[in-house]
């Protein structure tokens, strides 16, 4: 079972993005989605996390032709929506009227600090005709992306998406800046991601030590590496609002929390 939304909305985002798929990766929820279409993904009895949003992320500089992103993102019936008051400010693409729920946004590596020089927060760039927030970490999730192959109307597609230790790493370093709901969620991300490719643990350590904890200074490394204990060291509230947010699954905080300690120790911690 892999319970995958209906693939013809982020197809048309595929589309427009085309010239640009050999440097944009798809992070957030729908590469969570799509990891069930990898070869090394478990059948698991009940579908991923869905979202409304797709989140790509892009490098801080990207080749321009005849069209920027967003022309063809306009061509293909995406809609702007400001969001904010930064400047540029961010913007979600709807497709079309915004009926179907779908849209985008855009994702690129905050590096430095928070402020420029004038005291102002470095908060959205614009890149290739779009605003693109900027966010820490995003680096990791550009670093060693898969490759996922998708059919829709018979047509086969593909794209990349942030491998699972990339998309897992930052949730746990910027878990003390999120908001409650979404702290809860991430939860819930991780133990799916790791049970996806709970077979497949031992390649995700190797994947861990040899090219994704290097990306890291040494002391955001700790912390991934501590977050058995730190996260699911014991129960906490934001373990038992995991389970809320997908109550068919009957899922018990404390299989949660063992399950996520097992992996965490697999996957990140250093012997």
């Amino acid at each position: 079972m892999n319970g995958i939304q209906d693939l013809n909305p982020f197809s048309q985002l595929i589309a427009a993005l085309d010239p640009w798929l050999d440097q944009i990766v798809i992070v957030g929820g729908w590469a969570h989605q799509l990891y069930r279409l990898h070869p090394h993904a478990r059948a698991l009895d009940y579908g991923p996390l869905t979202t409304l949003d797709t989140d790509v992320a892009i490098p801080a500089r990207m080749p321009v032709g005849d069209e920027d992103i967003r022309q063809r993102l306009v061509a293909q019936g995406f809609v702007e929506e400001f969001v904010g008051d930064h400047r540029p400010p961010a913007i979600h693409y709807h497709l079309g009227s915004g009926k179907t729920g779908f849209y985008a946004e855009f994702l690129t590596p905050l590096t430095g600090g928070e402020y420029d020089r004038k005291s102002n927060r470095k908060a959205t760039m614009e890149i290739a005709g779009i605003a693109s927030q900027r966010l820490r970490y995003i680096e990791l999730l550009l670093h060693q992306p898969w490759s996922i192959d998708f059919k829709v109307d018979e047509k086969t597609g593909s794209v990349r998406i942030a491998n699972p230790v990339s998309f897992i790493a930052p949730k746990v370093l910027i878990q003390g800046k999120r908001e409650r709901e979404d702290r809860a969620k991430d939860i819930l991300y991780m133990h799916d991601t790791l049970e996806v490719f709970g077979s497949r643990l031992k390649e995700l350590r190797d994947l861990w030590q040899k090219a994704v904890e290097p990306q890291l200074p040494v002391r955001a490394g700790r912390t991934v590496s501590k977050a058995s204990e730190s996260l699911f060291g014991q129960l906490s509230d934001d373990i038992r609002r995991a389970t809320e947010i997908s109550p068919e699954r009957a899922l018990s905080p404390e299989v949660i929390r063992i399950a996520c300690r097992y992996g965490f120790n697999q996957v990140f911690v250093r012997e």
